[in-house]
């Protein structure tokens, strides 16, 4: 067992194989929190792309938090294998604790091709990394953090818009680049600050990464999200990550549960 500030992001994007087309993260990191959900779910991506082709790459996930995971204890992975095809490959990621299932993923990965590269509308504008404000992202001290300009005004407690890089080197591997992407992409909220007086709970529903292009978790990486809806005491926002050049590397969408103010205990 060890601590975040003892951590690296390469330990966590490390899995033992247990059996075939099973794993382990053997890597605990104890906290007082849950288990951290771009976490879980960087890992069940790592699992389902050890079991495909080495030229196919991720594509999508589609993630569902079940349960509040452990940080004192292992994950283990399970995967399917719904289909092996010449350029497409589908998995899906059952991740267990204590017996239970705690997050479930369905994962899309394709053999990237030559063909139309084309990034349509107006990219952001953030305050470059280099000009934005240090600050600390409390339990992710493995990242090192950035604090542009703030654009929306639902963010409030919870930046919207920050700058993000690696503090060791990933390993050279296009899909280790994914899953730092997928753990990057739940560490803060679009919407937290859209209550309307009710209690934010910030606990997340359903989570979905669409991975564009391929770039390094070693370079800065902006995390920008955009808050939409709140109905039937849920949340929904999208979102981006770009390079410091403005490319699209990967879109995000997520929903959360927003209930109502509660009486006061």
């Amino acid at each position: 067992m060890t601590t975040q500030a003892q951590c690296t992001l390469s330990d966590l994007l490390v899995l033992d194989k247990t059996a075939e087309d099973r794993f382990q993260a053997p890597v605990v990191v104890e906290e007082s929190f849950p288990l951290y959900g771009g976490q879980i779910a960087a890992q069940a991506l790592l699992a389902a792309g050890l079991t495909v082709s080495g030229r196919q790459l991720p594509r999508s996930l589609h993630a569902a938090y079940l349960l509040p995971g452990d940080t004192t204890a292992p994950v283990d992975f399970e995967v399917e294998r719904d289909r092996d095809g010449l350029s497409f490959s589908a998995r899906r990621v059952v991740a267990r604790q204590h017996g239970r299932t705690v997050f479930t993923m369905s994962a899309s990965f394709h053999e990237p091709s030559a063909g139309q590269d084309t990034q349509l509308g107006e990219h952001p504008a953030p305050t470059p990394p280099e000009e934005s404000e240090p600050f600390e992202m409390g339990r992710f001290p493995l990242l090192e953090w950035r604090l542009p300009a703030q654009t929306q005004p639902w963010g409030r407690g919870r930046p919207t818009r920050l700058w993000a890089r690696t503090k060791d080197a990933l390993p050279e591997n296009p899909l280790l680049d994914a899953c730092a992407l997928t753990y990057l992409s739940d560490v803060s909220t679009g919407i937290s600050g859209v209550s309307g007086g009710g209690k934010y709970a910030g606990i997340t529903l359903d989570h979905t990464v669409w991975f564009h292009r391929q770039v390094s978790f070693d370079s800065w990486i902006l995390l920008d999200m955009i808050p939409k809806t709140v109905a039937q005491g849920r949340g929904w926002y999208t979102g981006g990550m770009y390079t410091t050049e403005g490319t699209l590397a990967a879109s995000l969408a997520q929903e959360t549960l927003f209930p109502p103010a509660g009486p006061q205990r």
